[in-house]
């Protein structure tokens, strides 16, 4: 798979936030590709671990980090020339729901604006290419499971042919990005790609997440905000079998097609808070009350989907992917980085200025 990559100039927008940081990592580490991290910088970005990678020279003299905002049509034509990409992965995105609700506006001007600029540049970009260069670019877009709307309890997961429904400001600007990114392929013969994902989660994720949110709350002694009942079931993704997704679909999809990569990890929201509860409890016992105790059920957010769940029968049967990793031995994993490396959430908190006061989970 990687092999394929060997050489390349891969642009990927978004490189500082915690899926498109893990590709950037992978890629630098385990290939010989040229690598172009276009990132805003925003109040959840972090740069200091693939700083950390790069004291190799060999890996520094295949880095660059161009910041650039996507809304901000001229800056993304000038990264597109400095980049001069043979690849694209688009990861670049406003993801938090419950922001969204508070704040649509940044949403619909990031993701949706935002896609538009990127496509129109890159379009622009491949359209000048060499014969041999333009057969072999790549764009691919990479978005949410939560386009798809939610489940009933009973229902088969999404799959690339499911009807779009979104239902929060989040997930309609993303729905929004992906037709674009088809109408470009369709309309321009623009080489794109789609990938739908689950719920990731692993190391170095930032804390306003559930499950890191959880932790620090835990260990800190502080209620957990459950949404509702808790009954709400997301189909949790490790990042790094994400990231072998990514690879292999940039590496080996077809152009113009769509794959839904789910992680195995259907879970209702009580069910992994009360599992990072118990690991904890085995891992670091609590001084004070039980952690389980600390949860406090809220009042539901507006909107709150029911399920996601994801049928990757296509990428498996197609690709060969699947992912290595157990939903329990990877939250296990992620419980035991966020303990030894309490330092680094305090770190990114601080400098983001975020304080962990998220209504629910």
């Amino acid at each position: 798979m990687m092999e394929k990559l060997n050489g390349l100039k891969i642009l990927i927008t978004g490189g500082a936030g915690f899926i498109g940081g893990a590709v950037i990592r992978r890629l630098l580490t385990s290939g010989d590709s040229f690598i172009f991290n276009l990132d805003k910088i925003g109040y959840a970005s972090d740069i200091n671990e693939i700083h950390r990678i790069l004291n190799d020279n060999e890996l520094s003299n295949r880095y660059t980090f161009l910041k650039v905002d996507l809304k901000d049509m001229k800056e993304v034509e000038n990264a597109i020339k400095i980049s001069d990409p043979d690849l694209i992965i688009h990861l670049a995105a406003e993801s938090h729901v419950d922001r969204s609700i508070d704040s649509p506006s940044e949403f619909i001007l990031s993701n949706v604006l935002g896609t538009f600029n990127l496509l129109e540049a890159s379009r622009e970009h491949w359209s000048k290419l060499s014969k041999k260069r333009k057969e072999k670019f790549k764009f691919l877009h990479v978005s949410t499971d939560e386009v798809f709307g939610s489940l009933d309890v009973n229902k088969k997961g999404f799959h690339e042919s499911y009807p779009y429904d979104p239902r929060s400001p989040y997930s309609a600007s993303k729905a929004s990005s992906d037709h674009l990114v088809r109408s470009w392929f369709h309309t321009y013969k623009f080489p794109s790609m789609i990938t739908n994902c689950s719920n990731n989660f692993g190391p170095k994720q930032f804390p306003e997440k559930l499950i890191p949110l959880v932790i620090q709350k835990a260990l800190k002694g502080e209620d957990i905000p459950l949404y509702g009942d808790g009954s709400n079931v997301r189909d949790w993704l490790f990042v790094e079998d994400h990231v072998d997704a990514i690879l292999l679909v940039i590496s080996k999809g077809v152009i113009g097609q769509s794959y839904c990569v789910g992680g195995f990890g259907e879970k209702s929201n009580i069910e992994v808070v009360k599992m990072i509860c118990e690991i904890l409890e085995n891992l670091i016992p609590s001084q004070k009350v039980p952690y389980h105790n600390l949860i406090n059920k809220v009042k539901d957010r507006p909107g709150h989907d029911l399920r996601y769940s994801i049928d990757s029968s296509k990428i498996q049967s197609e690709l060969g992917w699947v992912p290595k990793h157990s939903f329990e031995s990877a939250l296990k994993k992620t419980i035991c980085w966020y303990i030894e490396n309490v330092d680094w959430c305090e770190q990114i908190l601080s400098q983001s200025g975020y304080e962990l006061d998220r209504k629910g989970i």
